[in-house]
């Protein structure tokens, strides 16, 4: 294989050359997403083998289907990304590599983040509260929680000593209780892709990204691949009231995803996401630089229970979901006034990236001023009527 142009290999994996990378892709022709799988400089069309990638994962060996039908390339890798980087809509460009899938999400995955939400509720909120306050819950807690296991006698034993110094909380519960925090981040459809701008809205003056591992599961509940994803938290919502999640976890433009799905294949397994290093990287219009790191070892429950908790006889996807993991990475230094700690701000270009996955580059913009979300079910059931229609492959519903 030749060597892969500089702005393709800044986007795919490290190891692009053994990765089998499916997604979606707006053709402009058609003006429709298609289902697509990418190999170096070359980016094929999937549509004659499925309509959407939700069916493609459903096929019972969708590895091998997709190495089958890479045949004939139709679009060229760099073209398409410099196209989704610079969201130039007037050219073929990446989207949110899943479709018809649940956008599900776990918090308080991390012992790190954990004791940050813990920070948010007592502060009501209030960012200028921060610093106080992570003083005086680092003290009460130590160290020696990080090596709880959830749900374990000794995770029983931590929870009465909390409640006895008054510090127990809903994510105390969640962190280092039986059960995980599971819940729907964004509608079907509605996730924006590699280059795409990611939404805060403006009544949130305290807001951070989180970078994150995505699995990607079938109507089975079997993990058939991963992807990374941002799910963009806004501190001061939440931290008011955690019945407020919706408002802070589900607005325009604010679930990120991409660039692309790896599927497991070869030696590139559900084992080797165990030890992901997923790096961040803001970098904002005033010179503004920030660095992070979310190391998936870390996690406090196994990927299986995750997983167990999502899916089951007590709730079914019959399209398959993508399911955040958590994050360990929560921002704490300082970005304007001390005390404040970081917030984003309008341009700032967030990166995330790791090894086995590529990097998701978005921009954040006001969720008010973002284009619209406005392809939903409706739009891409009759695109693929249509498409049927003109003899094309689609699925059957």
């Amino acid at each position: 294989m030749t060597a892969l142009s500089a702005s393709v290999a800044a986007v795919l994996p490290e190891d692009a050359e053994d990765a089998l990378l499916v997604g979606r892709l707006w053709d402009v022709e058609t003006s429709g997403p298609r289902v697509v799988a990418v190999r170096g400089e070359d980016v094929f069309d999937l549509q004659h083998l499925a309509g959407t990638v939700s069916e493609l994962l459903e096929r019972p060996e969708p590895a091998a289907e997709v190495r089958s039908a890479m045949t004939a390339a139709r679009w060229k890798t760099a073209d398409v990304v410099g196209a989704s980087l610079t969201q130039d809509t007037a050219r073929p460009h990446l989207l949110a590599p899943v479709d018809l899938q649940v956008i599900k999400a776990c918090g308080v995955t991390f012992v790190d983040s954990m004791i940050e939400r813990v920070i948010e509720e007592r502060c009501g909120g209030d960012a200028g509260r921060a610093a106080e306050m992570r003083e005086r819950v680092g003290s009460a807690l130590g160290g020696s929680i990080g090596a709880i296991r959830p749900g374990s006698p000794e995770a029983g034993e931590a929870k009465k000593v909390l409640i006895a110094e008054g510090l127990w909380s809903q994510y105390l519960e969640v962190g280092i209780g039986p059960d995980p925090e599971v819940f729907t981040k964004a509608p079907v459809l509605s996730s924006v892709g590699l280059g795409a701008g990611i939404g805060i809205p403006s009544f949130s003056s305290w807001n951070n990204p989180e970078p994150e591992l995505v699995l990607i599961a079938t109507s089975t509940g079997k993990v058939v691949g991963a992807t990374l994803g941002n799910d963009v938290n806004l501190r001061d919502i939440e931290g008011r009231s955690a019945l407020l999640l919706g408002k802070a976890k589900d607005n325009n433009a604010s679930s990120a995803l991409g660039p692309l799905i790896r599927l497991f294949d070869g030696g590139f397994t559900l084992e080797t996401l165990r030890q992901e290093e997923i790096l961040l990287r803001v970098e904002g219009t005033d010179g503004y630089q920030l660095e992070g790191r979310n190391t998936v070892a870390r996690i406090s429950r196994p990927f299986q229970e995750l997983v167990a908790a999502t899916f089951g006889r007590h709730h079914q996807y019959p399209d398959g979901f993508a399911l955040f993991t958590g994050t360990l990475f929560a921002p704490t230094q300082d970005r304007d006034e001390p005390g404040q700690g970081f917030t984003h701000k309008m341009g700032d270009v967030v990166t995330i990236r790791s090894r086995h996955l590529g990097a998701l580059v978005n921009t954040v913009g006001a969720a008010e001023e973002l284009p619209p979300w406005n392809f939903g079910l409706r739009q891409l059931f009759g695109y693929l009527a249509a498409q049927e229609h003109l003899g094309s492959r689609v699925p059957h519903f």
